[in-house]
C-alpha cells in the first residue's frame, strides 16, 4: 500500500545531457519508497545537445518516464507550464534537473504536507554562498521585491523545489514565459487562499554545465514580466485556461507529446 498519494515529478531540461540520467536514477531510488503510483516527466525544451537521445534511451527502459519535446525553445516558463499540464497524479513536484537539493528530502516535504494539511510546500536554501556574491545579491533583491510587492513571506521564491496538490494547478492560469513563473505560481496560490508552507533544505550547486538564470537577459525579462503581470498576479481572476484541467474535463486538444485525459 502506498504511504503517500500518487506523485508526478517533472524536470525542465535545456541542454542537460550531463544530468538527465542522474536525475532519473535518483528519482527511481526515492519515489518507489514513498508511493506505488508515480510518474517522471522530462520536458526537453528544444535542446541542441544529446538531451533528447539520452531521454529516449531512458524512456525505453523506464516505464514510469515520459518525455515531452518542444520543437522550439519556450524558456523556463513554457517548459514549466508543459510539465505542470502534463502531470496526471494527485501531487506534483517540480525540480531543476541538476538536483540542487537531495531527493530524499521529498519524504520530509510529504510528511509536512500531510501534517500541516498544506496545499503547497516551497523549499528554501539554508546556505547558497557557493553560488558567488553576484547571484546572492540578485536573489536577495529579487526576493525582497517579491515579498514587498505581493505581501507574502516566501524566503526563496525561485528555488526549484515546489510540491503541490493538483487542486492548486486546476484553479489557476499561468502566463509567464520566463523565470517569473515561480513567483507567479506561488503568489497566485497564496492569493487564492491555498495553504502554502516552507521548509529549509541543504543546497547543492551545479557542477556540470552553465546556468543562465542569472544572465542580464534573463533578469531583464523577469523584471518585464513582473511589471506586465503584476495586477493579475496580485489579484488573480478565475482561470480561462487552467494550468491543469480537472480529470472530469476533456481538453480541446492534447498537450504536445501527451494523450488527452478524459
Amino acid at each position: 500500500m502506498a504511504r503517500y498519494p500518487s506523485i508526478s515529478l517533472f524536470f525542465p531540461a535545456w541542454n542537460e545531457e550531463d544530468y538527465v540520467e542522474r536525475a532519473v536514477s535518483r528519482a527511481l531510488e526515492v519515489l518507489p519508497k514513498l508511493t506505488d503510483d508515480f510518474e517522471i516527466i522530462v520536458v526537453n525544451d528544444a535542446s541542441t545537445d544529446r538531451t533528447q537521445e539520452v531521454c529516449d534511451a531512458l524512456a525505453a527502459k523506464v516505464p514510469q518516464l515520459r518525455v515531452i519535446t518542444h520543437p522550439v525553445n519556450l524558456k523556463l516558463g513554457g517548459a514549466m507550464r508543459t510539465g505542470l499540464a502534463a502531470s496526471t497524479k494527485d501531487l506534483v513536484l517540480y525540480s531543476d534537473i541538476d538536483l540542487p537539493w537531495d531527493m530524499r528530502e521529498l519524504e520530509r516535504a510529504l510528511h509536512l504536507m500531510s501534517y500541516l494539511e498544506a496545499d503547497m510546500i516551497c523549499a528554501f536554501r539554508f546556505d547558497r554562498t557557493s553560488e558567488g556574491s553576484k547571484r546572492i545579491v540578485y536573489s536577495f533583491v529579487y526576493n525582497l521585491l517579491i515579498r514587498a510587492l505581493f505581501d507574502i513571506q516566501i524566503k526563496d521564491v525561485n528555488f526549484s523545489f515546489k510540491l503541490m496538490h493538483r487542486r492548486v494547478l486546476e484553479s489557476m492560469e499561468l502566463k509567464s514565459q520566463g523565470s517569473f513563473i515561480d513567483a507567479e505560481l506561488v503568489v497566485k496560490a497564496i492569493r487564492k487562499g491555498f495553504r502554502v508552507f516552507q521548509m529549509g533544505v541543504d543546497y547543492f550547486p551545479r557542477t556540470r554545465g552553465i546556468s543562465t538564470l542569472a544572465s542580464p537577459s534573463v533578469i531583464l525579462k523577469m523584471v518585464k514580466e513582473l511589471v506586465s503581470l503584476y495586477p493579475e498576479t496580485r489579484s488573480p481572476p478565475p482561470p480561462g485556461t487552467p494550468v491543469r484541467l480537472p480529470p472530469s474535463v476533456q481538453p480541446l486538444r492534447p498537450v504536445q507529446g501527451q494523450a488527452g485525459r478524459g
